[in-house]
């Protein structure tokens, strides 16, 4: 799946996403230690990566953008198999920001969320604290639920966690208005 630049839009020209392979994994783990991406992600270990990249009740990919669609990071969904047709965003992380990759990474597993695996709802989590993800996940449409206060323990205490999440109504009515990757 790939998405390309508009001239309305800061994106990248070509962003794809691709299963994770298991020659992944170390870069994954790199991202996630990252100092830049440590406060606002809960690390999982290389074994729950690799269970990731084969359960099949999730997806792991790696995004890849740029001209030379180089690897730019990675995301994971769960609930691929949910019998309510709800999944989650468990977690995207983009190695350089402010370069339109999230956005970009985003439309395509939305299309991905709702076209190929038949989502009702397409949910996440995300902290408090971490406000440019919530601004992203805002301009791509998402609608924010709730929070779960003080859900999550972080260096200095306790961080909540903003719940968010897009319908399938939802997704197709943005699709109709243009704001979304076309089928």
């Amino acid at each position: 799946m790939t998405t390309s630049q508009s001239a309305s839009t800061p994106e990248p020209a070509r962003v794809r996403l691709r299963p994770t392979m298991q020659s992944d994994l170390e870069y994954v783990l790199s991202l996630e230690q990252d100092p830049e991406n440590l406060p606002y992600i809960t690390p999982w270990e290389k074994m729950q990566h690799e269970a990731a990249i084969r359960f099949p009740d999730f997806r792991h990919f790696i995004i890849e953008a740029g001209p030379g669609l180089e690897r730019a990071g990675f995301l994971i969904l769960i609930g691929c198999r949910n019998q309510h047709a709800c999944i989650e965003l468990k977690r995207m992380v983009v190695q350089n920001k402010g370069r339109g990759y999230g956005h970009a990474a985003v439309r395509v597993v939305k299309k991905i969320a709702f076209d190929d695996l038949g989502a009702h709802r397409f949910w996440l989590d995300v902290k408090m604290r971490n406000t440019r993800a919530q601004a992203l996940y805002v301009k791509e449409g998402f609608v924010q639920e709730g929070v779960l206060r003080e859900a999550v323990r972080v260096s200095d205490g306790f961080d909540s966690l903003v719940v968010m999440s897009m319908l399938a109504g939802e997704y197709a009515q943005r699709r109709s208005q243009a704001l979304e990757l076309q089928q």
